[in-house]
């Protein structure tokens, strides 16, 4: 299966609590901080409701 490398690079803050939730689900804490996932229809969902918080890079 594909894998997809996630960076976040814009800040959570005065975001809606949904998308904070799916942030910290991701693993992703701090700016510019990657994590590298298989390409499962349940996390592309997630990496698309935070689409404009991350940059996504297909492996």
């Amino acid at each position: 299966m594909a894998r997809i490398k996630v960076t976040k690079v814009k800040s959570t803050i005065d975001r809606p609590q949904t998308q904070k939730l799916t942030m910290e689900a991701l693993g992703l804490r701090k700016i510019n901080q990657s994590r590298e996932f298989e390409a499962t229809p349940q996390t592309l969902g997630q990496v698309n409701k935070v689409k404009h918080l991350v940059k996504v890079e297909y492996l």
